[in-house]
């Protein structure tokens, strides 16, 4: 109760200030919030992977046919102006690779001082790695070698295909559209939620590997199970398994969902 009044003590008072300056003709300040846009543009050399690492930031990969090049779009979204310098963005170009941080200064992980990347790559061959702390990952139409992790969010992707490794550790991965690319490997991992892989096609040459510690597997493929006390398996190989399909949870579902084979 004395919390209440006090927090209404201090509304009273903050609202008798702003009626004066009012009454005065003096103008009363209200923070606004504000944004900020920067684009960096990086020309991958053979081998180079491009990184990008966020703390609390929505990412969206994408691809583009026509550009050779790597583009990040970052907007950084904050309370009011000043709030920016909170937000840093460092860019780096070594011989990895070009690498792009956006984190909040000392640590912090205010969810109001966020930013929306977007990363344009070219349309086959690329080679990234993503970490966000809080937030979202969306891929789209993606080939090629993708690392990408996010600690709590979810992770969604759709008409990709390469070699793919994503987690998380709470929030689920959700792939649709995906195919078997030659040497390929799709490997989807969450630690606190639901992990789905829709091929686009009925796999022929694969090998499928699915792991539960604590929940169910659903799969279109026939999987050879191992279900009771304790962690739930399912495994099979399709043709010569040179594809690779590993599904890991560790409390929630798999569900494995293809087209039948013809």
């Amino acid at each position: 109760m004395r919390d209440t009044t006090r927090a209404l003590r201090r509304a009273v008072v903050g609202a008798l200030v702003v009626w004066a300056l009012l009454a005065a003709g003096r103008p009363v300040l209200v923070a606004r919030a504000a944004t900020d846009h920067q684009r960096h543009t990086f020309a991958l050399g053979e081998g180079q992977a491009w990184s990008v690492s966020a703390d609390v930031a929505r990412v969206r990969v994408a691809t583009e046919a026509l550009s050779p090049d790597a583009r990040v779009d970052i907007t950084r979204l904050v309370p009011e102006g000043s709030a920016l310098t909170r937000l840093p963005v460092i860019v780096r170009e070594g011989k990895g690779g070009p690498e792009v941080i956006v984190r909040q200064a000392d640590g912090a992980l205010d969810p109001a001082v966020r930013a929306e990347i977007t990363v344009t790559v070219p349309a086959a061959g690329s080679r990234g790695v993503v970490t966000v702390i809080e937030g979202s990952l969306d891929i789209r139409s993606y080939r090629g070698r993708l690392d990408a992790s996010v600690q709590r969010g979810p992770i969604a992707a759709s008409d990709v295909s390469g070699v793919l490794r994503l987690e998380t550790t709470i929030g689920a991965v959700t792939v649709t559209g995906a195919r078997l690319a030659s040497g390929g490997l799709l490997r989807l991992r969450a630690f606190n939620g639901d992990v789905t892989l829709a091929l686009a096609e009925a796999p022929r040459d694969a090998r499928v590997m699915a792991l539960v510690l604590n929940g169910t597997i659903q799969s279109a493929i026939p999987l050879t199970m191992k279900a009771g006390w304790g962690p739930r398996w399912g495994e099979t190989t399709v043709g010569s398994g040179e594809h690779v399909i590993s599904l890991d949870v560790v409390t929630g579902t798999i569900r494995l969902e293809a087209p039948a084979q013809r």
